[in-house]
């Protein structure tokens, strides 16, 4: 059982029987006495990757639900499914492709990802939040074309994403790109 306050980041819960993944999370205390101490949150549901608001009152409590994390390399696409490969028990799982919308333009062939297993089945896969990639594509940064602040310029990088990248970056660089907010993180180490 988990209660409000063991609430972080990644943790499991289960509402109303279903699976929710906590993303945030605030305390509200009340302005008036005798009110219950709010904890608003944030949460992805398991199965659908919606994302929704959802308001507990301090205390509550929560039972955790059948979750297993694995190890998987991604093998290939075909036909809107996606195949991955359990590293343990060398098993094939597949997810259809709306359920990879959000990380197609992050996923290379033998990618090392996180998945997770609801009740013994493949549910979502999650990319490493930092992943490095080759520019492919980018335009030259031109002598004197600064400004104050951040100057950025659009690059395309090996899986066909848009990445924006600072002026010094050319085609054939290895850089990083942070996977959750999309955006160019650092020059790869050589």
């Amino acid at each position: 059982m988990l209660s409000t306050s063991d609430f972080k980041r990644g943790a499991y819960i289960l509402v109303d029987g279903e699976p929710y993944t906590v993303l945030d999370w605030t305390v509200q205390t009340p302005s008036a006495r005798g009110a219950a101490t709010l904890v608003r949150t944030r949460v992805r549901h398991v199965l659908t990757q919606a994302v929704l608001e959802k308001t507990f009152k301090s205390g509550d409590k929560f039972d955790e639900p059948d979750i297993d994390q694995r190890e998987v390399q991604f093998l290939y696409e075909s036909g809107g499914e996606y195949v991955f490969l359990d590293q343990e028990t060398y098993e094939q799982y597949t997810l259809p492709a709306p359920a990879m919308e959000r990380l197609t333009p992050y996923l290379t062939e033998n990618a090392q990802l996180k998945a997770l297993f609801y009740e013994g089945n493949l549910v979502s896969v999650e990319l490493p939040q930092f992943m490095e990639f080759e520019v492919v594509e980018t335009e030259p940064g031109a002598r004197g074309d600064t400004a104050a602040g951040k100057v950025t310029k659009p690059a395309r990088i090996s899986t066909g994403a848009s990445v924006k990248v600072p002026l010094y970056i050319e085609v054939g660089e290895r850089i990083v790109v942070d996977t959750t907010t999309g955006e160019f993180a650092r020059r790869a180490k050589s």
